[in-house]
């Protein structure tokens, strides 16, 4: 039998959270009215020692405390971002970044357009670790998948064209639980390297959520290293700072969405709720040049 991969760094502190996602992409996925479907979400949990990770020894239900707040937000925000990037590569961006992809499996499990790449950006070892597991999970690797091993705070632009992405072509990207957990000044180096690496018809598509003092005590009850997991992102509110780089975007409150699938608004972010924020979804294109 083979031995289990070892849970790299990156995902044993508040980069763990990616397991939790997973642990909700499963639950999600085992319902009879789900948003989508991901059959290798719970293999990452399988192949985890609950020791390690608050995440993979949380129990099953939701029914309290921090997966139970956020449990509608991952289920909404899932079928929004595939669709959104679906439909982008089905309009001709034929190139998909995602960033900080942790164990996202949207690059095995979505039905993309023949000739789409899809370029998953994480740290080598985060990288290894979710390879690992679904080839012992018996995964087909997908022949348009491209790792990038790369870290975020560096040159990830140039690790990401060095792997074959041409910004001379339009890019879907996606920043999926991202923003939240970067400090302003990172959030803005973020998406100015995302502008000048995009060609015009670039489409980014992103979730972003106010912190709030319900999800901090949720937190903590968890864990004690996930309490200051939100780092703010960008000062400026989502249409303003997209704007200001040179996008067009389209902010939806995730009640918003979370109604058109007939699912009830997360209940970290209702506001018949005391001590809850606001939480967004959000799509961007970059316009042709005049």
């Amino acid at each position: 039998m083979a031995s289990q991969p070892d849970l790299p760094e990156q995902l044993t502190g508040v980069g763990a959270t990616a397991l939790g996602v997973a642990l909700l992409r499963a639950q999600e996925s085992r319902r009879a009215d789900r948003l989508f479907d991901d059959p290798y979400a719970q293999h990452f949990l399988d192949a985890v020692d609950p020791a390690a990770s608050p995440w993979a020894a949380a129990s099953a239900s939701t029914e309290q405390g921090f997966l139970h707040l956020v449990a509608e937000q991952v289920a909404v925000r899932t079928r929004f971002l595939d669709q959104t990037l679906l439909e982008a590569a089905q309009a001709g961006c034929g190139q998909v970044v995602v960033l900080a992809c942790g164990v996202d499996t949207r690059s095995y499990r979505l039905d993309w357009p023949a000739g789409t790449q899809i370029f998953d950006v994480d740290f080598a070892d985060v990288l290894a670790f979710r390879n690992a597991v679904l080839a012992q999970r018996g995964a087909a690797v997908p022949g348009n998948r491209i790792s990038v091993a790369t870290d975020l705070r560096e040159d990830w632009p140039h690790a990401v064209t060095e792997a074959g992405l041409d910004p001379r072509q339009p890019t879907a990207w996606l920043a999926e639980g991202l923003l939240y957990a970067l400090p302003p000044a990172a959030a803005d180096l973020l998406l100015d390297r995302i502008t000048a690496t995009s060609a015009p018809g670039s489409i980014l598509a992103l979730d972003h959520a106010e912190d709030s003092e319900l999800l901090r005590a949720a937190r903590g009850e968890l864990s004690a290293e996930l309490v200051d997991l939100w780092q703010g992102g960008p000062t400026d509110d989502l249409t303003t700072w997209l704007t200001r780089y040179g996008w067009r975007p389209t902010v939806r409150d995730i009640a918003e969405v979370a109604a058109r699938y007939q699912r009830p608004t997360p209940a970290a972010f209702d506001p018949e709720r005391d001590g809850t924020g606001r939480g967004w979804l959000a799509t961007a294109h970059l316009p042709q040049q005049l």
